[in-house]
């Protein structure tokens, strides 16, 4: 199954890596070997409207590591973060981290593009596939995205409205408030 490898104009050499994957069911186990295996974003992929919102979230995380102000330990844990609606770290880890019950998940890499076997990439490339490898589910192309996401969760978690969804798309709601989470 293809990943797909999203690049950032302003953090050039810098990629994420998106890895799909439904009727997933060992959400525990693969959060319980966190610790062990490579710092990965394991996303519940019901609550992710779009690429183009992991892609900002990602940009955001790129940036604060880059000034050196990053709220949370690590990249990954970052994303997780800037994919929330919310400023608090744990609850943006419980809604959009998996947990026991998700079904689909959002794998997210940064600078590990499997298309790229060189010496330096080729280590990153082998956690990749292994960690592919311990997820009990089906990988799917990123088109598949939209029928696996959870409007109703994805309207309460961003508190979008009706009315908001009468003037603009859900995911201009989810972009919007990713894009301005720290300006209130």
């Amino acid at each position: 199954m293809a990943e797909l490898v999203l690049e950032f104009d302003t953090h050039p050499g810098r990629t994420l890596t998106l890895a799909l994957f439904k009727d997933f069911s060992n959400a525990k186990e693969l959060r319980a070997n966190m610790a062990d295996g490579p710092d990965v974003a394991l996303m519940n992929a019901a609550v992710v409207v779009d690429t183009f919102a992991v892609q900002l979230a990602a940009h955001r995380a790129l940036a604060a590591e880059t000034s050196g102000r990053m709220t949370t330990k690590t990249l990954h844990a970052e994303l997780i973060y800037g994919m929330s609606g919310t400023k608090h770290v744990a609850e943006s880890f419980k809604r959009n981290g998996i947990n026991d019950d998700s079904t689909a998940l959002l794998l997210a890499r940064f600078d590990c593009k499997p298309e790229e076997w060189s010496a330096l990439r080729l280590a990153c490339v082998k956690e990749l596939e292994t960690l592919k490898s311990r997820v009990r589910g089906t990988q799917v192309p990123l088109a598949e995205l939209a029928s696996l996401t959870d409007t109703g969760l994805i309207d309460k978690y961003y508190k979008i409205t009706k009315e908001e969804l009468k003037v603009r798309s859900r995911s201009d709601a989810v972009a919007f408030r990713i894009g301005t989470k720290d300006c209130a």
